[in-house]
């Protein structure tokens, strides 16, 4: 069975955003208003975040594309009540949408914060409600939603190939933001295939996972900056 995982390469990112909006347009996720954004309740499946370390001549910024990272050992999954939140056979971490009662355990479990809570309704500019997606679901006020590695692209791509009788080819299921990034700086593929692109760059010195401590084992692994050490 294939084990989806991603690798970004932080010397290759140039915090554009770019897979950010692409997220946001492909999964329909909902905009937030400045109140709402400044509660803290803003839904971004993907966030760009910055780090601050510390070195000889002073601090460097560095900045991070952080979805969910698909862990091999998720604790939000421990924690659901109700079974809402679950591992696929494929391992990845998906969201029973009409069975989340919205007690947010999974939300407070998860180190990596890449889970989001509806505080509200979700609503579009009457121009842009065209432009959803019909293959992703709208959630609900009151329900967790987070990234998925865009699974209905994977559902999709499993269809084409039953309809074309061939074997699923791994290069034709790739989430929106790594399809979309131009920098070339996000690889997506199967972790256990050791010939994969992601496989090689996973075992790469530069590669490290966030938070890798606690036992989480993420699915998303990071190539580490150089570019600054040249």
């Amino acid at each position: 069975m294939t084990r989806w995982g991603m690798v970004i390469d932080l010397d290759r990112c140039t915090a554009c955003g770019a897979c950010v909006v692409a997220c946001k347009i492909e999964n329909n996720v909902p905009f937030s208003s400045p109140d709402e954004a400044s509660k803290g309740r803003a839904i971004s499946w993907m966030e760009i975040i910055s780090v601050k370390e510390k070195e000889s001549n002073g601090f460097k910024i560095s900045f991070l594309p952080r979805l969910c990272f698909h862990c091999e050992n998720p604790p939000c999954i421990r924690v659901c009540p109700v079974g809402a939140t679950y591992k696929n056979k494929e391992g990845l971490v998906t969201q029973i949408y009409p069975r989340c009662i919205g007690c947010r355990y999974c939300a407070n479990a998860c180190p990596y914060t890449a889970k989001y809570f509806n505080w509200y309704e979700p609503e579009w500019p009457e121009d842009m409600k065209k432009s959803l997606n019909p293959d992703v679901s709208i959630r609900t006020k009151g329900v967790i939603e987070k990234c998925t590695f865009c699974y209905h692209r994977l559902v999709k791509a499993k269809e084409k190939a039953r309809v074309e009788n061939k074997d699923l080819n791994n290069i034709e299921y790739v989430p929106a933001c790594v399809e979309i990034c131009p920098s070339n700086a996000m690889y997506f593929g199967d972790l256990d295939d050791p010939l994969s692109e992601v496989a090689i760059l996973s075992r790469s010195e530069r590669a490290f996972r966030l938070l890798e401590e606690l036992g989480t084992e993420p699915k998303v692994i990071y190539l580490k900056e150089i570019k600054n050490e040249r």
